[in-house]
């Protein structure tokens, strides 16, 4: 089920996966190239339901307009503000969670709007090559429990070069930033994308 949200970026929109006995909401929007469409968080969305946590996919205004460039961190913050009222009047408590800069905007806006937790999905730690353009004050300033799940190829930062923290950190072995893994590697697919799911599914469970 879907539903649009006004928002002061413009029309968001978003699909819901409800638990049958739900004791927590995951709330998690997409990255600045891709939409909900992308492998974990539909693997998120027809996992973690069975589990008791409901799921919300968020599409930011710009994505829900057609629009092929994310704008300016700013509007990004703006649209999940926007969203936020329709996720905390189902009465649960929310796991503002995202996928890069989604994940970005989930650690920056956590305490503010009153999140009791963040997943963060292939942070971008720094762009691809620029490891001096460091976002880890953005991480370590979520100021709420938090669970990063990051390949261990990922271009935006790989597991090492993150800072030490109160976070946690799930690696997925050979991933990109997508969690996509080679075709010759350790792992297969299917089984990269369940270190994710079931990553998130025992830190959520962790929360109570």
């Amino acid at each position: 089920m879907s539903e649009t949200i006004e928002t002061d970026a413009g029309t968001a929109r978003v699909t819901w996966h409800r638990a049958a006995d739900a004791r927590l909401l995951l709330a998690v929007s997409h990255g600045a190239g891709g939409g909900i469409g992308a492998r974990d968080l539909v693997a998120l969305a027809g996992t973690l339901p069975a589990h008791g946590v409901s799921v919300a996919l968020v599409e930011q205004p710009w994505r829900v307009a057609g629009k092929k460039v994310a704008p300016a961190p700013k509007t990004l913050d703006v649209g999940w503000r926007g969203v936020w009222p329709t996720l905390a009047a189902q009465g649960l408590p929310v796991i503002s969670g995202g996928r890069s800069a989604g994940a970005r905007v989930a650690c920056r806006t956590a305490v503010e709007l009153g999140a009791a937790a963040v997943l963060a999905l292939s942070f971008p730690l720094h762009p691809p090559g620029r490891p001096e353009k460091s976002r880890a004050a953005e991480l370590l300033g979520a100021g709420v429990p938090t669970l990063v799940v990051q390949g261990g190829n990922d271009p935006f930062g790989r597991p090492e070069e993150f800072p030490e923290g109160s976070y946690e950190l799930v690696e997925v072995p050979g991933g990109d930033h997508g969690f996509a893994v080679p075709k010759r590697g350790p792992l297969g697919q299917d089984e990269a994308v369940k270190i994710v799911t079931d990553g998130v599914v025992g830190w959520a469970a962790s929360l109570g």
